[in-house]
Order: structure tokens, then sequence, then C-alpha cells
């Protein structure tokens, strides 16, 4: 079950189409697995309706509606783009349907893996790989966390937002425990350390900022390789 949802600001920005590309994705993702959240999207968006029925009568510039056509196709060319560019239809590659993390992720994220079937993974601790995805844009990082199962990730703070959303598994932290589904919000100056649970590895999407910083001793040697 789904405990760990984005907020109404979130989803009215998702609903009017003003939310940032990367982070639509996560949220669009999020939306495939939670049926509260769609309906809760569904009701704003039949809110916005309703505003906009209200206001249709009022007068406007006689260029009103086309530059905003003009507007709303130039985005929506620019986003099918970035989906055509990581590939052309539904059918995932055979690399990834023999994979259980993999073989099932949200159409929205499955679209973004690589048509060649090889996701390049680096290791960034015993315990941590992770793994870029192209999602058409240079103001996040997207990408695919894998913690191994029992592995903890080195106890670390962000120094922008970064939205996580659970795939695969289940993890847990200081504040408590996520699922598959689960949504997670993090703000510059939180710190935590992420462990797996012990059954199976964890996958995360993650749409990121800006770099993290391992905290402590350790941050010292190895936070030059995240920021660079």
């Amino acid at each position: 079950m789904i405990h760990h949802h984005p907020d109404d600001n979130l989803l009215t920005e998702y609903a009017s189409g003003s939310l940032a590309w990367a982070l639509s994705i996560s949220v669009s993702a999020h939306l495939q697995l939670c049926p509260q959240c769609r309906q809760r999207v569904s009701a704003l968006n039949t809110l916005g309706g309703a505003l906009l029925t209200s206001v249709a009568s009022e007068a406007v510039a006689p260029d009103s509606f086309s530059r905003l056509m003009s507007r709303i196709h130039t985005e929506s060319s620019s986003e099918k783009k970035v989906m055509n560019k990581a590939r052309e239809d539904d059918e995932l590659p055979a690399a990834y349907k023999y994979d259980p993390m993999l073989n099932r992720l949200p159409k929205v994220v499955a679209k973004l893996l690589p048509v060649n079937g090889k996701l390049k993974w680096q290791r960034v601790s015993p315990s941590l790989k992770t793994a870029r995805l192209v999602a058409g844009q240079e103001e996040y990082e997207v990408a695919f966390q894998r913690i191994r199962s029992g592995g903890t990730v080195v106890e670390h703070d962000h120094r922008g937002l970064e939205v996580t959303l659970v795939l695969h598994g289940s993890f847990s932290d200081e504040n408590g425990i996520y699922h598959e589904g689960d949504f997670l919000v993090r703000n510059a100056g939180e710190v935590h350390r992420p462990t797996a649970t012990l059954n199976q590895d964890c996958l995360c999407l993650s749409v990121v900022a800006a770099p993290v910083a391992v905290t402590g001793f350790l941050g010292k040697v190895i936070n030059p390789f995240f920021t660079n």
C-alpha cells in the first residue's frame, strides 16, 4: 500500500502543465501506480476546466488563443521528441524483459530506457549503483538508484531538491519505511541514510536538482566524485 504521495502543490502544477519536465516524469510514474493520486489529479483537472469556463466570456486579445495553442504545440512536440529519442515503441528490449526490476516499470519511465538494452550502471559504493537516464533536459538529473538487499547507503544531505519514487522493493531511513509507489521529496539540508530490506534489492527513480553531499569524514574523500 502506498503511504507517501506528491503534495497538492506538485499535483496542481502537474495538472496545469507548469511542472518542470523531469519532475513531471516522476509524478506521472507515481500516478500510474497510485489510484488515489489519479483521482486527485482528475479532480484538479475538473476544477481547472470549470475555472476556464467561468472566464471564457471575458475579453481577451485577438491572438491570445492562437498564441496559447502555439505554446502547447511547441511544448508537446518537445516532450514527444524526448520520448521518441528514448524508444519509438512500447516493446521492451529482451535485456529488460528478464530483469524483474525493469520489466514492469511505469510506461513513462520505461520509455527512458536505452534502446540498445544496456543501462550504464556506475558503482557509487558497495551497496549502491546508479544509472543516469536521458530525459531531454538539464535542470535536473534523472537516474535509477539501486540499493543492494540489506545494504546501507552512506549518510548524505541534499544541496537541492530531490524526488525519489520507489519502483521495486523497499528501503528505510530515519523517518520511516518506503515501499513500491511511495513518493518522497527531500529538500536542501535534509540528511538521511537509506537501507534496503534484507530480502531483495531496491530500485528507485531519483530526480535531483543538485548533487548530494556525503556527511562526516568519509565525505571529504568521496564528495569530489559526486560533484564532478
